[in-house]
């Protein structure tokens, strides 16, 4: 390994960064992240804070989980690689199917396909939901449906489905056939409604109306995050989800649940479409399903929705889909010893307890600070706040304003992500209440650099 020197001379100088103008990494370089610890993590100066964002989401049981690491490496002696593609598998992979089955019985899901992570398992379950409605004679079903503000990866049918133009504008023209209705965001959203009950309403009859113009009997699937992650930390009320269950079901309209971040307990609850009471046809997973340690991923299928694929007697249920790296028996032995150390932790009673201390202490800030306008959260550790120039007139906050914020409460002892104008929060599950209390100073810290 290089020196710190030269490390911090070529940062950023020969590989261009995700979500990052190459310009701005290069004059800005990113913090070098060298070791981490628990829910800490240390740079290269051996400045050590505590992780507020959990990696990417995905190190819900923080950065020291030895089984999964010994899990990795008896498979790297046993098995290192080889191909799931037909005619081969592993014992890792049998074993996982069988352990997903039995986790993922309360929602409904009973077959696993799996994928290298997030973006895969988006595209893989758009790319099912189709080939599912060709199967049953109805192959005019190919359009999608999904909110604003959803985040559903960077693959074209991700990019497609998401509702952010930052992720489009650039490289359109994106997956035809693909619409949008408005979110249940109760701080910004065009019906000027701030009542999560009646705005979940508002939005519903707006699903019901894109069906109607669209035709039930040309949309595939809606795809839908339970709590919105990406697009700000955007919980609906209670009868939204539901709600889509109801209309989809209705309609004939796959439900598609992207649980790459809610799933395995962030929520509080095991899933995120547990958490609604509801029962999707397919799933998105990855991130914590092997703890970020090793890039894998997951969709989930429906016994009904299987059954259609494994009666099927035309021959188009043969899945012409993918990856090299689908059942990587290094990334299935990780998410065993993953899974095993959730469950025997249950982590979603802790990411409950510390969700609601962080939500709490996160409203005490916005009373202090006049930048807050908004703060989101209450369902378990995931939690934002969104900061304004202006509160009464709701005036997204510079981009300046906020690059402070993060750099003063990372001095402070907290790392925080910034997406637009929001600080989103998504630490480890395993947190403790100090830890909590650290978020919350340094965060207190930076606010109070930035007023």
């Amino acid at each position: 390994m290089k020196d710190s020197n030269y490390l911090k001379e070529h940062n950023a100088r020969s590989l261009w960064h995700p979500m990052a103008h190459p310009a701005d990494s290069q004059a800005n370089p990113p913090t070098i992240v060298t070791g981490a610890q628990g829910v800490r993590i240390t740079d290269i100066d051996g400045h050590e804070v505590v992780d507020g964002v959990g990696g990417l989401w995905n190190v819900n049981l923080g950065f020291s989980c030895q089984p999964i690491k010994e899990a990795i490496a008896a498979q790297l002696d046993q098995l290192p690689y080889y191909s799931i593609f037909r005619g081969t598998t592993n014992d890792a992979v049998i074993q996982l199917a069988e352990e997903l089955r039995a986790f993922f019985e309360p929602d409904g899901l009973t077959r696993a396909f799996y994928t290298s992570g997030g973006s895969d398992s988006v595209e893989t379950a758009l790319r099912l939901a189709r080939q599912y409605h060709k199967i049953r004679g109805e192959a005019g079903r190919v359009k999608f449906l999904s909110l604003k503000k959803g985040y559903h990866g960077t693959h074209f049918g991700g990019a497609s489905v998401n509702g952010n133009a930052n992720f489009r504008t650039q490289y359109e023209p994106l997956l035809p056939g693909c619409h949008h209705i408005p979110a249940p965001y109760t701080y910004r959203n065009p019906f000027g409604e701030s009542d999560p009950e009646k705005l979940a309403q508002l939005c519903l009859s707006a699903l019901e109306d894109e069906i109607a113009f669209q035709g039930a009997g040309t949309i595939a699937a809606f795809i839908m995050e339970p709590i919105l992650g990406a697009g700000g930390v955007i919980p609906p009320h209670e009868s939204f989800m539901p709600g889509v269950r109801e209309i989809c079901s209705k309609h004939g309209i796959l439900l598609i649940a992207d649980e790459v971040i809610t799933a395995f307990g962030r929520t509080g609850s095991w899933t995120g479409s547990r958490h609604w009471g509801v029962q999707p046809d397919l799933m998105s997973t990855a991130k914590a399903i092997t703890n970020g340690y090793f890039p894998f991923g997951a969709v989930m299928i429906a016994e009904h929705v299987a059954e259609v694929f494994e009666k099927d007697e035309t021959g188009r249920a043969a899945i012409g889909h993918g990856y090299t790296y689908s059942g990587h028996p290094v990334g299935a032995a990780a998410a065993l010893a993953c899974l095993s150390e959730t469950l025997r932790l249950n982590v979603p009673e802790n990411a409950a307890a510390r969700g609601a201390q962080l939500y709490q202490g996160l409203l005490t800030l916005q009373e202090k600070f006049d930048l807050i306008g908004d703060v989101r959260g209450g369902h378990g550790l995931m939690c934002a706040i969104e900061l304004v120039s202006d509160r009464a007139a709701r005036t997204p906050i510079d981009k300046a304003t906020t690059n402070t914020v993060q750099e003063v409460a990372y001095r402070s002892g907290a790392m925080i992500r910034i997406s637009g104008p929001n600080i989103i929060l998504s630490p480890p599950l395993v947190l403790t209440a100090e830890d909590v209390d650290v978020i919350l100073a340094a965060l207190d810290a930076g606010l109070a650099a930035a007023r």
